[in-house]
This record gives C-alpha cells, structure tokens and sequence, in this order.
C-alpha cells in the first residue's frame, strides 16, 4: 500500500505514544507503593494475629485466676466453718481431733491455691504488658500501611492523568491515518508490541535487527510513499533522512 511519507512518519508519534501507555500500563501492574502496601498488608495482619493471641492467652488467664478464687472460697468457708465449731466448744474429743487435722490439711491447700494464683495473676500482668507491646506494633503499623495506601493511591492518581494525557494524544492522531494503514499498525503492534518504528542505520527500530544489503538496496529503491515492513518482525520501518538510505 501506498502513504504519503508525512503521514508515515506520524507513525512514529503514534508508536511513541503507544509506548508511553504500555509503559504507564506496565508500571500500573508492578507499582512499587503497590508492593510496600502489600508488605505493610502483611506485616499488620501478622501483628494483628500476635495482638489476638495475647488476648486469648489473657482470657485463659483470667478464667483460670476466676476458677483459683472460687477454689480458694471454699477452703477459706470450710475453714471458718470448723474453725467456728472448734470455738464453739461442743464438739467431741474424737471429732475435735479430726476437725484439727482437717484444719491443717485445708490451710496447706488454701496456701497451694493461693501460691498458684498468684503465679497466674504475674503471668496475667505480663500478658496485658505484652498486649500493650502487641497494640502500639499494630497501631504503628495500621499508620505506616494507611501512609503508603495514600502514597499508593498519589502515584496511581499520577498514571491516570498520564495515561489520559496519552490517551487524548492518541485520538488526536488516529484520524490523520488511512484505515488500512492503521489496521496494519494496531495488528503489529498487538502481535510483537511495537507497530511501527524508524529505519537507521540499516537497523530496524522495533526489532533492532540489522537488514542484510540486498534488504537495504530494495528498501531504497521503493517508492517514498510505498509501506515498507521489516522482514524480520513485520513493523511499518519509517523512513526519513535519518534511515542514511
């Protein structure tokens, strides 16, 4: 097919563009404040669940201290119970005997109560230290992850305006090239990327590959307005004072 050379060589504005979007479409998908959201997603959620588990850990605590006081209650009431019959005075001196053994043994496991519970409420204190420890973590990390949501959203808010700026270039330029012409374009450039680049230096600018001199005497010999194509990857190579034809 044949194209006035002005026309080709808009190609290349054209191709330059499409590459911009590529570009903004590639960054868009490997965004670094993308990934440090990601990380920063990842590191809350592992806080959050340490900030949990020590909050199971003090509810378990909690229930065992409950259970310890209601134990140590009932020794302490059986205690004042016998301890109210001894004073009593009219008790027998059979069962004045056992009430003293009971006595005993009841203080001894008042005491073992009492020492075990006191272990639970120092592992309870430290546990509430520890959750302390586990909310200042994830709340320095809820901030850091909301200041790199923003600095995420900032950077996708910045290619959005770029990729409309390219967008409304492109629509610009469509119009100025024949259908047929630009049905070759876009198909190229779906195939391998680019659909169109300059010809310098006997290379062709979208696959790089150097054309043989047989290539290049036919190249110069075609019409200027003649669509020449690269016989290696099939892209519109622009030709102007630059190609050194």
């Amino acid at each position: 097919m044949n194209v006035e050379p002005p026309i080709q060589a808009k190609l290349l504005d054209l191709a330059a563009v499409d590459a911009e979007l590529t570009r903004i479409e590639h960054r868009r998908k490997v965004l670094p404040e993308q990934q440090e959201v990601e990380r920063l997603e990842r590191e809350r959620s592992t806080r959050k669940d340490a900030a949990v588990k020590v909050e199971i850990l003090i509810d378990d605590l909690d229930r065992d201290i409950r259970k310890l006081e209601t134990e140590v209650d009932g020794v302490r009431k059986r205690e004042q119970r016998d301890k109210g019959m001894l004073e009593s005075g009219s008790v027998a001196a059979k069962q004045l005997s056992e009430l003293q053994h009971e006595l005993g043994s009841l203080e001894r496991r008042r005491t073992v109560l009492e020492d075990d519970m006191l272990e639970v409420m120092e592992r309870r204190e430290a546990a509430v230290a520890d959750h302390q420890h586990a909310g200042a973590t994830l709340s320095r990390a809820e901030e850091e992850l909301a200041d790199a949501q923003r600095r995420r959203d900032e950077a996708l808010a910045d290619l959005e305006v770029a990729g409309q700026r390219c967008a409304t270039d492109r629509e610009g330029l469509v119009p100025e090239f024949p259908a047929e012409l630009l049905t070759i374009y876009d198909q190229q450039r779906t195939r391998n990327g680019v659909g169109a680049a300059l010809l310098q230096a006997r290379r062709c600018g979208a696959c790089r590959i150097e054309l043989d001199r047989g290539e290049i005497a036919r190249i110069t010999k075609t019409a200027p307005e003649a669509v020449v194509r690269c016989p290696e990857c099939g892209a519109v190579m622009v030709r102007t004072k630059q190609s050194g034809l």
